[in-house]
């Protein structure tokens, strides 16, 4: 059988891959394991769950709620949330374990199931193979054992004023328009920033459990774009369907991505001495020029593999302040164990009432080198060390030198390799890419 756990939980189609008979035993097995330690201690397990406003959740929630209680755990529903306030209620409360329904930036049909180990942190691949082990097994209290489901009923106010103390500065003055992808942030987000004392303009915040990630939010910001230089906005932030992430939009209409977003605020926190070990930590996929950006700056820099978690792993080992994404996983380990895009939207916002500067003007202080990449389908990814294929890349970053980067990848899930090139200039890279691609096409093809 294939691994259940994915990069990030469990993800399919709603009821297809994702049913109610699967949701249910899947908490049973994750009762089993997540709330061992709290029945050897003789304590009586908690949970928090949450989850977004597309149509399956309803029942893919009640069907995990019913699972946990079943195995008698109780269970605080806290509704539809972001998956970082879900991390967050669970260490708040002092939970066990939490839990979050969504299936993040995918379409209305996907979701999934997500777990928190206690302190809101996402688990690591030994706890979820201890799951997968007991997928089907179940325990079976009865009477006063039985757990209790009760509404979590000052969840988004807990959450709500967890972020606004993260911020040393109100924000006034500020107008703002939120795309909330018509998904979990619909509520909360624009009330945030309002309770911060900006102005918001707020687009794709009318969930109908259908439309969640359509035309709006991180995965499409033309809306975004648009809706700032029509109300003259200062800036714009597009979260995903959990927010979890926040890609940016300037006065301009001009987008600003995690890695702008990052070198933003890594200088921020190191000016205010908040950043741990003067160190930002990032995935393989960052643009060349947030490395020498931060170089240029004294921070020092460290890369993971592809995933958020792989940036969270680094973070709590190596103790750092600072990570993410380029996709806008932004994470903050003093206020947040997981990506959080709100929070990071606020983040940026009082970066610029602090300084003054316009959104546009702070990214100035990165450059963007232009990067190509092309996915090469129906290759056997296990043999991307070939010779003929390794004498070219040495070739391509002997000839990009300093001004330029070759990174090849094989999924993690398809067959496929991934070819990205960085250089000076878009001709360069694609040149580069495109005869990347047709080598691994040549000398890896399963044909």
């Amino acid at each position: 059988m294939a691994r259940l756990f994915g990069t990030d939980g469990v993800r399919g189609t709603a009821g297809r891959e994702i049913t109610a008979e699967f949701a249910l035993k899947l908490s049973q097995a994750a009762a089993i394991v997540l709330a061992e330690s709290a029945r050897e201690a003789g304590e009586r397990p908690r949970a928090v769950i949450a989850h977004d406003p597309r149509i399956s959740s309803d029942f893919i929630s009640a069907a995990v709620s019913a699972g946990l209680a079943a195995s008698g755990v109780d269970v605080f529903d806290a509704g539809v949330l972001p998956t970082p306030a879900a991390a967050y209620l669970t260490a708040d409360l002092g939970a066990d374990f939490g839990v979050i329904i969504s299936a993040s930036h995918n379409s209305a049909p996907d979701n999934g199931i997500k777990f928190f180990s206690r302190g809101g942190h996402k688990l690591p691949d030994a706890i979820e193979d201890k799951i997968e082990a007991e997928f089907g097994n179940a325990l079976a209290p009865i009477g006063s054992e039985v757990g209790k489901i009760t509404r979590f009923a000052d969840a988004e106010d807990r959450y709500l004023v967890h972020l606004l103390g993260t911020l040393t500065s109100r924000l006034d003055g500020l107008k703002v328009v939120i795309d909330a992808a018509h998904g979990a942030a619909s509520a909360i987000s624009p009330q945030a920033f309002i309770d911060a004392g900006a102005t918001v303009i707020l687009i794709g915040a009318d969930p109908d459990g259908l439309n969640i990630n359509q035309g709006y939010g991180s995965t499409y910001l033309s809306a975004l774009q648009a809706a700032v230089i029509e109300h003259g906005a200062d800036f714009g932030i597009a979260h995903d369907g959990d927010a979890d992430r926040a890609l940016a939009v300037d006065h301009e209409g001009k987008i600003v991505d995690g890695d702008r977003i990052m070198a933003i605020l890594a200088i921020a926190m190191k000016e205010a001495g908040s950043l741990a070990r003067d160190t930002l930590v990032t995935t393989v996929m960052s643009n060349l020029g947030l490395r020498n950006t931060m170089r240029a700056h004294g921070i020092d820099f460290i890369e993971t593999g592809v995933g958020d978690r792989y940036v969270l792993e680094a973070m709590r080992q190596g103790g750092y302040s600072l990570g993410g994404e380029q996709s806008g996983h932004i994470i903050f380990s003093q206020f947040a164990t997981t990506g959080d895009g709100i929070l990071t939207g606020l983040q940026l916002a009082a970066r610029i009432v602090q300084t003054g500067k316009s959104l546009a003007e702070l990214a100035e202080v990165m450059p963007v080198f232009p990067q190509v990449l092309i996915n090469v389908p129906g290759v056997d990814k296990r043999r991307v060390q070939d010779e003929k294929l390794q004498e070219l890349i040495a070739q391509a970053t002997a000839e990009l030198g300093d001004t330029g980067r070759v990174l090849l990848r094989a999924s993690g899930t398809e067959s496929l390799v991934r070819v990205m090139v960085e250089a000076a200039d878009q001709g360069t890279a694609q040149s580069w890419a495109e005869r990347l691609a047709r080598m691994v096409e040549e000398r890896l093809s399963l044909a």
